[in-house]
């Protein structure tokens, strides 16, 4: 039955005075008019629970106001003009967020299917849907914030054993060293400390810059003075399994400003009051100038292990995946840079031109927490005489002992032996080239695979001309091909998006039931997809964001398309983080909470993280779709 005119024009005097609906044209207010029915609810009413609720229309509130609540007695509260609940697909949400009548309230009630006709219609009304995405955003990062605050805390560096903030081994000397070879070993290490030690390596005494002065400089004494007789006998220790309160405590009541740290009464460090001062300042600059004057592995660790604490405290601070990631790999390659210099060191490499490739993750400079290595070496054609073969073996070594020190900072070996070291991955130019053009050509199923890990490389060390010459080669030659592009394109629209009909997720069986792998099923799918359009429009971008921008304008996505999956692959690398640093899930009785690094039980997520995982699952099918449509043919 034909809704009565009088009716239509009263609902649309009272719409035109609400965003969004303000913005619609004549002819979308009167659809609106048309097709909305009035629901009344009393106060203290559940209008609806999200998750609960079969087909949820949209609400628009037309008089009182309603109380938005993930937990009693909290939420914001919506008025007349405001709708519920908001989401970009239109249909039904996710999640446990209930809709609370504070008072008598009446809402106009739209359904789905005409909702959707109406965003397809109207652009105003389908951006102000797609908000509701941003708002949840927040919401999560609010959370987030707070999580990681309370973790800071509880894991203050203070609480850690003594042990692991070593960042080097103790500059030592015997009691009858004379005054001024003791001064040659601290001027060569760069410290201000030397232990004087018996020869089982137990401390007899200290000597410091302060005792040159006061007892050798003002006193006359010879630098030939054995160095026991102006040391301080009987330093103040401690076992370096007490923590940093502990040894702060012990500074403040002796009065001293450090300590000789013992295992079983063995000198195995020093600790000094400004080591541990500093402790709560770890910036990007600090961990930095650590790995730049790390000159052994033990020093490198420990910058390794500040570099986790950093992650800890930038994501606390509340910043985003795509900077985080970013500043993870940047510092990953400090790492990785710092270890190949100090290995190339001891290798005879002459007048070798090489490059160390970074693939993978890193290669895309989007490295968690939680990496393996994917690396390479590349190394220039030097003329017909002088064979691969020849220049393969002298870098080989060099290749093992970085993967092998890579390995001891917590970088797993990749399981596949995609590494340096591999003889079948140190190449030369004209080989890289030829392995490249195989696959191209002969797009197997292992070639697709390996496609997925190589074609990401960017330079890490050593000559990074010879990286940008082979990338520009891929790059103009990838294009062309159209029959790889065609089945590296089929092989990515196999993985689907773990999403279900009865239930909101679709989970995994067997030992890890009930979860979903954010890496496999989440931000694979955007990954791959990004990759596909940069090989097949020139983009020579590593980086899954610029590349899905770049590769997604040659195809005319709208920038709004754009936008929605840099959102969506920036939420899921969040979430894969958070997981990665076992901070994922709130407090929920009942629920069992998923293995780390990249799985997660969905439904132990907050609400608003359940409904941003759905959503953002939602646009990596949908990108998928575009590739279906534009490059599998």
């Amino acid at each position: 039955m034909p809704v009565p005119d009088a009716i239509v024009d009263s609902v649309v005097q009272f719409l035109q005075g609400h965003a969004p609906f303000a913005q619609l044209a004549d002819a979308d207010l009167r659809y609106l008019g048309e097709r909305l029915t009035l629901a009344y609810f009393p106060a203290d009413a559940q209008i609806l629970e999200i998750g609960i609720a079969g087909v949820t229309p949209l609400h628009i509130v037309q008089r009182g106001h309603v109380r938005v609540e993930s937990s009693p007695g909290t939420g914001i509260v919506l008025g007349p003009g405001e709708c519920f609940p908001l989401h970009p697909a239109g249909g039904q949400t996710d999640g446990a967020v209930r809709y609370i009548a504070t008072e008598d309230v009446f809402c106009y009630l739209l359904g789905i299917s005409a909702l959707t006709t109406l965003q397809a219609r109207s652009p105003a009304l389908r951006d102000y849907c797609a908000a509701s995405q941003r708002t949840l955003n927040a919401l999560s990062q609010s959370r987030l914030h707070r999580d990681f605050m309370d973790r800071v805390i509880e894991q203050s560096m203070l609480l850690e054993p003594l042990s692991s903030l070593v960042r080097r081994q103790p500059v030592t000397c015997g009691p009858l060293t004379p005054v001024r070879e003791a001064l040659g070993r601290m001027s060569a290490a760069s410290v201000g400390t030397i232990a004087v030690v018996d020869p089982a390596g137990s401390p007899l005494g200290i000597f410091t810059l302060t005792d040159l002065m006061e007892r050798v400089a003002l006193r006359g004494v010879s630098l030939a003075t054995p160095i026991e007789a102006v040391m301080t006998a009987t330093p103040r220790s401690i076992d370096d399994q007490a923590c940093a309160q502990d040894a702060m405590a012990v500074m403040a009541a002796r009065g001293v400003h450090q300590l000789l740290l013992l295992h079983d009464g063995v000198l195995s460090g020093v600790i000094s009051e400004r080591d541990l001062f500093s402790l709560q300042r770890i910036s990007i600059r600090n961990v930095q100038q650590r790995i730049r004057e790390a000159d052994s592995g033990l020093t490198l660790q420990a910058a390794a292990t500040e570099l986790g604490r950093l992650s800890d405290n930038l994501l606390a601070q509340g910043i985003g995946s795509e900077p985080l990631t970013r500043i993870i790999s940047a510092m990953n390659d400090s790492l990785s840079r710092r270890v190949i210099e100090l290995t190339s060191a001891r290798f005879d490499l002459g007048s070798l031109r090489w490059c160390w490739l970074a693939l993978g993750s890193e290669g895309r400079q989007e490295q968690t927490v939680v990496s393996d290595q994917d690396n390479a070496l590349l190394f220039a054609d030097v003329d017909g005489a002088t064979p691969p073969e020849a220049i393969r073996a002298r870098l080989l070594p060099f290749a093992v002992a970085v993967n092998e020190s890579l390995e001891r900072l917590g970088f797993p070996r990749c399981p596949g032996g995609i590494m340096a070291g591999n003889p079948q991955w140190c190449l030369s130019e004209t080989e890289w080239r030829q392995r490249f053009d195989i696959w191209l050509r002969e797009p197997t199923p292992e070639a697709l695979l390996h496609a997925n890990i190589f074609f990401d490389f960017r330079p890490l060390s050593g000559e990074s001309a010879l990286c940008l010459e082979l990338r520009g080669w891929l790059t103009a030659h990838a294009a062309g091909a159209r029959p790889f592009l065609a089945l590296m394109t089929a092989n990515a629209l196999q993985c689907e998006a773990p999403l279900g009909w009865v239930r909101r997720f679709r989970t995994d069986d067997g030992a890890v039931a009930g979860t979903i792998d954010l890496k496999t099923h989440g931000t694979r799918l955007f990954v791959d997809a990004a990759r596909i359009l940069a090989l097949a429009f020139g983009v020579a971008e590593t980086h899954t964001t610029r590349r899905l921008n770049q590769g997604g304008r040659a195809l005319n996505l709208s920038e709004r398309d754009l936008s929605g999956f840099a959102q969506a692959f920036e939420f899921l690398q969040l979430l894969r983080l958070r997981a990665q640093r076992g901070t994922v899930y709130p407090a929920r009785a009942g629920l069992a909470l998923a293995p780390t690094p990249n799985r997660v039980n969905p439904y132990a997520l907050s609400d608003p993280d359940q409904l941003l995982l759905r959503e953002s699952l939602h646009l990596a099918r949908t990108l998928q779709s575009v590739l279906a449509h534009s490059l599998a043919q």
